[in-house]
This record gives structure tokens, sequence and C-alpha cells, in this order.
């Protein structure tokens, strides 16, 4: 059954991978096998992840670039095409996220969230799939999406909506890339002490939460590892393309 989930000799390319979540996901692929490319625009946490898989056995090599920044895109897919030869799989794992009242809502600021969070990642698509298209790699790309993006929450409009059109994007993806052999699908995380989040995370806003959540209590960010390695895993979900992956805690699951 290990086989199932082995990615040794695959390349994932984890943007965001200097992330809370990001990086535990990228950590998940090397203790799998795949060499990883850690894309973060602060290039000094991306290479503390990559010190890190490093120190487990694992290889990996850090990466600079601007997900809103198509040139920046390009240009960081050229540098890792030299130095892996292409990639199997794609993590777009980056967020930004703002708890501004939506009448105080601003179109820079919409902008600047909506950059990062949904344009981005089409970016990321367009040069990362086309080349793995190119090279004639079947793989497998995974968006990190969020429960919001399906429940209304409060004080997150704009990352709300933002990770809707993620989902949307994912299941037209999936479509659009099928007959490639590339897979696309997208994990929805429950909710995780990550960077984004913090500071909307009052004690009165704690308590909603695991007032709505079954399992009582936030994830970790080793509790993505599952899903996303079986998700890039080939063997594992050859047939599973399009999919919204809930790891939530059962959060998507209550109502009343």
């Amino acid at each position: 059954m290990t086989n199932l989930f082995d990615l040794t000799g695959k390349t994932a390319v984890a943007i965001g991978g200097n992330s809370v979540l990001g990086s535990s996901i990228a950590t998940g692929f090397a203790e799998h096998g795949a060499r990883v490319a850690i894309v973060g625009r602060n290039l000094e946490k991306a290479q503390e992840v990559v010190n890190s898989i490093q120190g487990s056995g694992g290889e990996a090599k850090a990466f600079q670039a601007d997900v809103s920044s198509k040139d920046s895109l390009i240009q960081v897919a050229s540098e890792i095409e030299a130095w892996s030869g292409g990639w199997d799989i794609l993590l777009n794992a980056p967020g930004k996220n703002s708890s501004t009242p939506f009448f105080e809502l601003g179109l820079e600021e919409w902008d600047d969230i909506m950059d990062v969070n949904l344009k981005g990642i089409v970016i990321t698509c367009q040069i990362f799939a086309k080349r793995m298209i190119e090279q004639k790699r079947s793989g497998s790309i995974i968006n990190i999406s969020s429960v919001s993006s399906t429940t209304p929450l409060s004080k997150v409009f704009t990352y709300s909506v933002s990770k809707a059109g993620l989902n949307s994007a994912t299941q037209f993806l999936a479509r659009e890339f099928a007959p490639e052999g590339i897979r696309v699908n997208a994990i929805i995380p429950g909710f995780f002490p990550a960077e984004q989040n913090r500071k909307i995370l009052s004690p009165d806003r704690i308590e909603s939460i695991m007032k709505h959540t079954p399992m009582n209590r936030f994830g970790t960010p080793e509790e993505l590892k599952g899903a996303a390695i079986f998700l890039a895993s080939d063997q594992a979900s050859s047939f599973v393309t399009g999919t919204l992956l809930r790891v939530d805690g059962g959060f998507g699951s209550m109502t009343i």
C-alpha cells in the first residue's frame, strides 16, 4: 500500500511553500520521495523550509517569486526547469486575507487580495501547466481553497469571494487539462491558525468556530499532508480530478 503514495522521481513546485500550511504540505511531498521547489516572495523563509527538508534527508531548493507578477512567475519557472528539468506536481498555496468591513473596502485592497488568491493562481497554472503539457508530463495540480469559499463567513468578504473563484477555476481547469493527463483538485481546509487568519481570531470568533466544528478543535498543518499526498500521487488518485476535498473537522457538514 505504501507504493500508492510513493512520489520518488517526481518534482513538486510549491508556490507559497514558505507559508505555514504550504510548508507542511511541501515537507510531506519530500517525505514521500519528491524533490521540492519552495517558491515564496520571502526567500529567507523559503530557505528555512528547504533547510528543514534537507535536514531530514529530503531534496529541495528555494526560489523567489511574486505570485501576482507574471514576469516573476515566468522567471522562476525557468529557474526551476534549469534545476529539475521540469515538474510533475504543482501546489498553489499562497494566501492573503483581510477583515476590512464590506462598506469600508477599497478597490486597492480588493485588487491586492484577488491578485494573490485568484489571479495569481490563474497565471501560475497558465505558465506551469503549459510547460507540463509541452513536456508531455502527466501530473497533479493542487489548489488550496478555504471553507469560506462555500460557506460565507463574516469579516472575510474579499478572501471568501477569491476562494469561491478558485473553486470554480479548479473545476474548469480539471475539464480543460484532463485530456492532457493533468489532474486539478483543491483542498478545502477548515480552521488552521495560519498567518493570514490569526488577526481575526478573537476569543468570541474562536468560540463560534468551535461551535460549528464537530471535532471541536483547530486543525494542525500536518493534517493537510495526507490529503495533499493522496492528490499528488498518480497511483492513489489517478481517477480523481475536479474535486474539492474537505479537511475541515466536519465544519462543512454542520448546520444547527
